[in-house]
């Protein structure tokens, strides 16, 4: 692959072989272009015995690597991890090889990471993106995705963002607890239609009154009807959703335990309501920061461009109403 400052691209090849059938000889080709005449005559030599096939680019990987680690070595510095469960540092020591190399020859043999194992059975009990497929609905409110994101609430006058943590420092009294704001949030698949509010906690009539909300404002933008649910295993959302999810004809799903990706759509959601709407300006107390949001979820309903949408505002995917 040609980096970005080549000269020679597949265009320039071209331009090369171009200018040679046309007649020009090779030393005026070169000067012409900037390049030397060792260059030209590889280039023109290539499209000679390969044709225009010959001008793409190649691997740069070499066709052998003499001084690559032997299998039987890295069959010990496999065997070493799974027995030992060691570091590089250590397995590199025992077997003469460099720490780095054994770190390549892991990765290379997909073998875990320590921290995902289990130090005394060596089991790997860290979740992996094994269901991580990206998924799409075909139609507005056949799959929405709920959650809820914690924040710290700001004092007045500002927190550290807004003083400095030295000023905050000499200010704040630790006798004052300041709590937390739980921001519920529901996002539609495939619109990507998303509502949020603000709310004093996560507890299971919280989370029911939410949704009967935020299914009223799915309603109100299109989206008649939501088929399913989908959420974490938390409390809440098992014991105190399902009459709601019972009055709108929506069945509830939960996500495996410990494997937050599946719910992925709204996760990503938490954290763009964290860059762009709750920590991208300095905020000088919280109610600033709560009366922000509701212009914020307008902007990224209607306004703001979405990746995943062909750079297009979820609204652009519901009809009009």
């Amino acid at each position: 692959m040609s980096h970005g400052n080549a000269r020679t691209t597949v265009h320039g090849r071209k331009l090369i072989v171009a200018r040679h059938l046309a007649g020009w000889r090779k030393a005026h080709i070169a000067a012409a272009m900037g390049l030397s005449r060792k260059c030209v005559r590889t280039w023109i030599a290539r499209f000679e015995t390969e044709g225009e096939a010959g001008l793409a680019d190649r691997s740069s990987r070499p066709h052998t690597s003499p001084t690559r680690t032997s299998g039987e070595v890295e069959d010990r510095i496999v065997a070493l991890r799974t027995d030992e469960r060691r570091g590089p540092d250590w397995i590199g020591a025992e077997l003469g090889v460099p720490a780095r190399t054994v770190s390549r020859v892991l990765m290379r043999r997909g073998q875990p990471r320590l921290c995902e194992l289990d130090p005394m059975t060596g089991e790997v009990i860290r979740s992996s993106k094994q269901t991580a497929v990206r998924y799409e609905r075909s139609r507005p409110g056949e799959l929405v995705h709920m959650d809820v994101k914690k924040l710290g609430r700001i004092p007045d006058g500002g927190g550290w963002r807004a003083l400095g943590r030295a000023a905050r420092e000499t200010t704040k009294d630790r006798r004052t607890k300041i709590g937390y704001d739980y921001v519920h949030s529901l996002v539609d698949d495939y619109s990507r239609l998303a509502y949020s509010e603000i709310l004093p906690d996560e507890k299971g009539p919280t989370c029911a009154a939410f949704l009967t909300r935020a299914a009223a404002y799915f309603a109100a933008n299109g989206i008649t009807r939501i088929e399913r649910l989908m959420t974490d295993n938390a409390w809440a959302y098992r014991w105190s959703l399902r009459e709601v999810c019972a009055s709108l004809g929506a069945h509830q799903k939960f996500i495996k335990p410990h494997c937050p990706w599946q719910n992925g759509k709204v996760e990503r959601l938490n954290r763009t309501l964290a860059t762009e709407w709750a920590y991208r300006q300095v905020f000088s107390s919280n109610a600033e920061r709560a009366a922000a949001l509701a212009p914020w979820i307008d902007h990224y309903n209607t306004r703001r461009r979405h990746t995943a949408l062909g750079g297009l505002p979820p609204t652009s995917r519901l009809a009009p109403t």
